[in-house]
């Protein structure tokens, strides 16, 4: 039962959130598949809500902060430092979105461009320090990138947040990857290129107990599913959309 309830690393994608057309309509969809409960959710919170699970935090769910952003997850990266990691930002061909923002007394917050388009945030904890349970069923498993430039992505993500990146043989590009302290079995998560007609930018991927059946799920509450169940290595993986059209992937461990 991985639990944690400190400040995650530099570069660590340590939380996730969704930003939602209809709050109470993604509650129930994502509450559902995932077996999350709620806390939050006032007008003191901007009517944000925390996921959680076994009453630890797992994902944040809220209003889109512009009625004509995306409906889409966003992957946070922990910084102790918000100015310095925004500064490497911009120097790297990044674009600041939301410059450093206190969410007091829970941390502070970053949205920023990557040099390809894709969206994430920055997390610098306060009394939040992200996810408290991950890599079991009902929370985040992986995070990683799509990108139209793989090349660009690496060099700018290198640059931000020191990363190392490990070739996976005939996947067509795609390497994980980690800061240099970890070995190259125990990566952050993953970045390659983009496939035709496949979803763009940072997708975040659920552990479930069966891909199968919250396939069935999504299908039922009038998502879809843009890549079918397949066995893997490292699990059961689909990728789907929500009824709203945000990507996002389930993983089924494998078993034993």
């Amino acid at each position: 039962m991985p639990i944690r309830d400190t400040a995650w690393p530099n570069g660590t994608p340590c939380w996730v959130d969704y930003g939602a057309a209809d709050v109470d309509a993604a509650r129930e969809f994502y509450g559902g598949l995932l077996d999350w409960e709620f806390t939050g959710g006032g007008e003191e919170y901007g009517g944000y809500l925390n996921a959680t699970r076994g009453g630890r935090l797992v994902a944040g769910l809220g209003p889109r902060m512009n009625e004509s952003d995306p409906v889409a997850w966003t992957t946070y990266f922990a910084t102790d430092d918000s100015e310095a990691t925004t500064a490497r930002i911009t120097d790297a061909g990044g674009t600041v979105v939301v410059p450093p923002m206190d969410v007091a007394p829970y941390g502070r917050m970053t949205i920023a461009l990557d040099p390809t388009g894709s969206a994430f945030g920055l997390w610098q904890a306060g009394e939040h320090t992200g996810f408290q349970r991950y890599n079991e069923p009902g929370s985040v498993t992986w995070n990683e990138a799509a990108v139209e430039d793989a090349d660009a992505a690496r060099s700018f993500y290198a640059a931000v947040f020191g990363y190392t990146y490990d070739d996976m043989p005939d996947t067509g590009g795609y390497a994980t990857f980690r800061s240099g302290d970890r070995p190259a079995d125990y990566p952050l998560g993953g970045l390659g290129p983009a496939q035709p007609g496949s979803a763009k930018g940072w997708l975040v991927c659920f552990s479930v107990p069966s891909t199968d059946a919250a396939v069935a799920a999504v299908e039922a509450a009038g998502g879809k599913v843009t890549m079918a169940a397949t066995d893997t290595p490292f699990g059961r993986f689909a990728v789907v959309e929500d009824p709203w059209g945000a990507p996002f992937e389930v993983m089924q461990a494998p078993a034993g």
